[in-house]
Formats: C-alpha cells, structure tokens, sequence
C-alpha cells in the first residue's frame, strides 16, 4: 500500500487538520470531527447539516460555506458518523430557524441520523433522504436504493434557497423534491484500498469492470470485459433513462470522478455522455465535471442527472464559497 499517510488509525484525524489548515471557509471542532463554517450564518436562517463517513472527499466536509453547508460530520472511512457526533453539528449550526439534516440512504447513517433528532432536544429538525442511484434496489448497507452524487447538487440547491432566508418547511420541501427528481449510475475500473485495511477492498481483475458499483466498493450489477468510453456511456446514460424521463425539463449533469480517474478521462467521458443525452432528446442546463463524491482511490465514474425546474437552475447559479465549489462569491 502506497499512500501519502502517517499512521493509517489516524488518517481522518490528521485530514482534518490539515482542511482546517488549508480551507479560509471552514473551522473544525476536531473532538468532535465536526467542519463548521468559519463565519457562521446569520441569526434567523435555516442551518444545513450533513455527513458521513469519511474517504468520499469533497463530500462532505469540503462542501461546508456559504451557499451550501452550515457543518458536516466526519466519521471514520466508510463509516457512519456517531449520533453524538450529529447531534453535536446540529446543534451548534442552529441559528434559530431549525436545521435539515441531508443524509444519503445507508442504514448506518439514516439511523445515527434519526437518533441525533431526537438527542437535539429543543432544535427543529427536518430531515431528507437521498436514494437516487438506480443500479440496485437494494444493497450490502441500505434497504432501498443507495444515496450517491444527487447529494452534492441537492447540498448546493438548498443551500441556497437556505441563504436567501427561505423558512424550514419550504426548505425541506425543496430538498425532498431535488431527490425526487435526481438518479445516478457509477461504474469501477479498480478497487478502491481503505488505509486501516491496507488491501483493496474487493478484487477486480484488470480486464474487467464493475458496473452499478457503490460509493463504498458495494457489488453492482454485474461485472464486464473493459470497454471502451462510448460503451460505458451507455452502461451509465440507458438505465437513467429507463428509470426516469428526463426529456420532459431541462437537466443538471454531474459526471462525477470515483478519486483515481484523471481529468482528461473524465471530460472524455462527458463528451461521450453528452452526444447520448442529445440523441435521447434531453436538454443539458448545467454540467459539472469532476471529483466530487469519491471512493478514496477507486477508479471510474458516475453519472447523475437531475430534472431541474426554473427554481432549481437559479439557485444552481446563485454564489457558493466552499472549499470543493465555488463560483460567483
């Protein structure tokens, strides 16, 4: 195993260090592994708080600032953060108006998720569920469908809907319906290695590819000879588009990096996913390329697209200042 750590035990411990170290947008409680905003929001606004394990960076802490989160949670690699843990975030990113809690749909983390609610006493809270990855109903961590990339578009819809002063309810009501119209596809070239474990985490023989895989190395579909980008275009475009009709509104596309695939792969890819939505009719309002919802060092991509209405493509647009998105700040 090669990778630029210390001690393998003390890996989310010293990345949140070094976030805090590197990020002006962001303070860390590190007893309880919380990312705060630095300048925390005004009085009278609704707070969103987010989380999960660790090892799919940006997601969540790097998506903590203005226009998107108030805190995120960090627990251990691929593990749920603890509900004092969530508790602890909630509560301190409460500034009068209740707080949403965003959590993707893992057993782990909808349950530490509920039990924190519950420990935060006097806080408002509302909570939404993201299960928008369409490769399997249900999987090794979730009953239903897996939370995947539809969580950092619905975090940055919200989010700012949130800013702009928009009260608890309207908030959650906004976020359940970004899930709702939100599904994802991935697809792995390699394993990925957690660096406790020191090993890949399942293995997958050089010439061939999982697809429908999950954020944690979960089994997908089914696995395949490599094909070429075209090919897995297709793998990642047609069950979308067999789940949901995305022709009706204009979309969001996020062509999202698992942690190991280059730049010059990925905006291949876009290219290629591009030409397939064009032919099926579906009209692309905004893209986004790039690592944002990761598998440590696992290489391959996803796919998520978003059926957008005019509200969500202007709260898409408005300023973010986070340390994995920013524009218009």
């Amino acid at each position: 195993m090669k990778k630029l750590i210390g001690d393998p035990q003390n890996v989310v411990r010293d990345a949140l260090i070094g976030l805090e170290k590197s990020a002006d947008q962001v303070r860390v409680d590190h007893e309880n592994r919380v990312v705060h905003r630095a300048v925390p929001k005004e009085q009278g606004k609704v707070a969103l708080v987010s989380g999960g394990g660790s090892g799919h960076e940006p997601l969540h802490g790097g998506f903590v600032g203005m226009g998107m989160l108030d805190a995120a949670c960090a627990g251990e690699v691929f593990t749920s953060p603890t509900p004092d843990q969530v508790e602890a975030a909630t509560t301190a990113a409460d500034r009068g108006a209740g707080v949403l809690h965003i959590v993707k749909n893992y057993t782990g983390d909808v349950m530490n998720f509920e039990m924190a609610a519950e420990l935060a006493g006097s806080v408002r809270v509302e909570s939404v569920v993201t299960d928008d990855d369409v490769a399997v109903q249900d999987s090794t961590f979730t009953a239903g469908r897996r939370g995947v990339g539809v969580t950092v578009l619905l975090e940055k819809i919200v989010g700012a809907a949130a800013e702009e002063g928009h009260d608890l309810d309207t908030v959650a009501a906004l976020a359940r319906r970004v899930a709702a119209e939100g599904r994802s596809m991935g697809v792995a070239l390699t394993s990925c290695t957690v660096p406790a474990a020191g090993k890949p985490t399942f293995d997958l023989p050089d010439d061939e590819m999982e697809v429908g895989i999950g954020i944690h190395g979960e089994p997908g579909r089914r696995r395949v000879p490599v094909a070429p980008a075209s090919e897995i275009a297709q793998m990642l475009v047609e069950p979308i588009l067999a789940d949901l009709d995305m022709t009706s509104s204009p979309v969001i596309v996020l062509l999202n990096g698992m942690g190991a695939s280059p730049l010059l792969e990925l905006h291949l890819m876009y290219g290629e996913v591009a030409a397939l939505l064009e032919k099926a009719g579906v009209t692309i309002a905004r893209r986004l390329v790039g690592n944002y919802i990761t598998s440590l060092d696992m290489a391959g991509c996803s796919l998520t697209l978003l059926r957008a209405d005019d509200e969500m493509i202007r709260l898409w647009d408005a300023p973010v200042n986070t340390p994995g998105l920013r524009w218009g700040a």
